[in-house]
């Protein structure tokens, strides 16, 4: 790892969580150069829900390299792109009866983050936007600026301004949280704008996730965002729900927040929708709202990823067969059971989650980490998340073999042991 160090930006975080060099991967495997292999409970950060070189999206990009396919192609049209849409439409939109169109954005979340918050602000001409308490929405400045963790915001250098933070709809209270959590944050968020002497003006936005994932796998519940999304409408604002992590798939539909009887105005996605790890997001605005941009002003060189759009059309396949949700539910439960029996030994932990995205929340963020390395040294890769990285987010690849499913939850449990009884 010598070249690393000497080389590569001190700026580097995972590495030093997970000290090795990894040579090959495998679905829900990694493999370092000494042959060690590990489960892999963090899957690229919930990009890889698919798994680790998925062997049918691996042979359609090689396919379409071997025939000179456009790789590259700007917003220009190309067949992989139509492939795409096509089956996007067909596969997630018309069965959910949705019409949205599809903007391509830079490569990341946080590229479809900042597109959705200047069409906002475009299409109401306002420039606040609500955000969350323990939000993450991305590390360019307007979707920092909607991120609350003060880690992420004092490297910015420059205020973050317009966007005001309020409470989260937790369906339930977290440890130790004094943030005024739940129905109740609703209801002040309605007399704040509704008084026209609080001194806080109608938003453009408010931009909500159903999950926060890296806030700490906290759970909205439905009745909050049902009420956050009139609250919305009755003040003339959009309401966003950014679904970068917890959908495609993640919770056991394919968006986080399906049969809730949301109707977001902006999606934003990204991370799993490319499929096989290649860089893509996507918004999906609705008609009226996409009709106020002009051609060009959201722009980015790799809005155009064409592998990605080739992996990502062989991705959406999944789900045209329903028992590939139903195992992800399944395989959720799996999960979820085996840490509550972690938490029943230790009551003082937590359990949250939803699908396939579980997660404890130990309170002491460096009791998390020192569990998370001695995963690591057992050979699982799991990673902290949280205000102060107290929870530990188990996120496997969708398609995790049981056999390893079941081993990385046993190493996950001796891990806890070791370091909570040691």
């Amino acid at each position: 790892m010598q070249v690393f160090e000497q080389w590569e930006s001190e700026i580097r975080a995972y590495c030093r969580a997970a000290p090795t060099v990894f040579h090959s991967a495998s679905n829900a495997r990694q493999t370092d150069e000494q042959g060690r292999s590990y489960i892999d409970f963090y899957a690229g950060a919930g990009v890889l829900n698919f798994g680790h070189n998925d062997p049918k999206m691996k042979d359609a990009i090689i396919d379409y390299i071997q025939n000179d396919g456009v790789a590259h192609s700007l917003d220009m049209y190309t067949s992989a792109k139509r492939a795409f849409i096509t089956k996007f439409v067909d596969t997630v939109l018309k069965p959910r009866d949705m019409d949205y169109r599809l903007q391509f954005v830079g490569p990341t979340g946080t590229n479809a983050v900042e597109a959705a918050l200047k069409l906002a602000r475009r299409v109401t001409g306002r420039s606040e936007v609500v955000s969350f308490h323990h939000a993450f929405h991305g590390m360019t400045l307007g979707a920092l600026a909607a991120t609350t963790n003060a880690h992420f915001r004092n490297a910015a250098g420059v205020s973050l301004d317009n966007v005001a933070h309020q409470a989260f709809g937790c369906e339930t209270p977290c440890p130790n949280c004094q943030l005024g959590c739940g129905m109740a944050s609703l209801e002040r968020m309605r007399d704040l704008y509704d008084d026209p002497s609080s001194g806080y003006e109608k938003p453009a936005a408010f931009l909500v996730e159903t999950i926060q994932a890296e806030g700490g796998v906290r759970v909205a519940s439905e009745e909050w965002l049902k009420g956050i999304q009139d609250l919305a409408h009755d003040l003339g604002a959009l309401f966003i729900v950014d679904d970068i992590q917890a959908g495609c798939g993640r919770t056991g539909s394919y968006f986080s927040f399906d049969e809730m009887g949301l109707d977001p105005d902006i999606i934003t996605l990204a991370k799993g929708i490319g499929g096989f790890g290649t860089p893509m997001a996507m918004n999906l605005n609705k008609p009226e709202h996409d009709k106020h941009w002009a051609p060009g002003e959201h722009t980015g060189t790799f809005r155009g990823q064409d592998l990605s759009f080739i992996a990502g059309t062989v991705a959406l396949g999944y789900f045209d067969d329903p028992a590939f949700m139903e195992e992800t539910r399944r395989k959720g439960e799996v999960i979820r059971k085996h840490l509550e029996t972690i938490a029943e030994k230790y009551p003082r932990f937590a359990v949250r989650g939803r699908g396939m995205m579980q997660a404890i929340d130990f309170i002491d963020g460096d009791l998390s980490k020192r569990i998370a390395r001695e995963c690591f040294d057992r050979g699982l890769l799991a990673a902290v998340c949280g205000s102060r990285g107290q929870v530990i987010k188990l996120i496997p690849p969708l398609t995790i073999p049981d056999d390893d499913l079941a081993e990385g939850l046993d190493l996950f449990e001796q891990a806890v042991d070791a370091q909570v009884e040691g």
